[in-house]
């Protein structure tokens, strides 16, 4: 089975996107970001969902929910983007080497995947320089979707 869960900023708030790219743009866009956990599991769906939250999320400065579906209907795209498999990818590791010490969690994680995720506002916006300065084709892998 698998869930995957999205990790927002309560606080945050969209933010000018030349922050993110090395030239400048032709119109102003801004974004927000996100982190995505896909977790492919054997067991019981609620203990993979009270480890993201125990584990993975600050409940005083963030939110959960459902990532398979955009948190903003009005992005222009979204960018999803990780490391690669055969990667190193630190803060997978810490999360898979955290969970190999519980004793008896509920469930067993067969695959985790994380990736951070870029809502795009703005009309006419193009993934090209986000995608040519964000990921970097040695270590990422990354997912353009536009809004229907």
């Amino acid at each position: 089975m698998t869930q995957a869960f999205e990790i927002l900023g309560k606080f945050d708030h969209e933010s000018d996107c030349q922050k993110l790219l090395y030239a400048p743009l032709a119109q102003k866009l801004t974004f927000r970001e996100s982190n995505v956990y896909r977790v492919d599991y054997e067991g019981d769906s609620a203990a993979v969902e009270a480890f993201v939250r125990q584990v993975l999320l600050d409940p005083i400065s963030q939110d959960v929910r459902d990532a398979t579906t955009p948190a903003f209907d009005k992005a222009a795209f979204v960018l999803d983007y990780g490391m690669k498999g055969g990667a190193l990818d630190l803060e997978k590791e810490t999360i898979l080497g955290y969970f190999r010490s519980l004793s008896n969690p509920g469930f067993t994680i067969t695959k985790l995947t994380l990736r951070k995720r870029i809502y795009v506002f703005g009309a006419d916006a193009s993934e090209t320089p986000f995608v040519r300065d964000i990921c970097n084709p040695a270590i990422h892998t990354w997912e353009v979707k536009r809004a229907a």
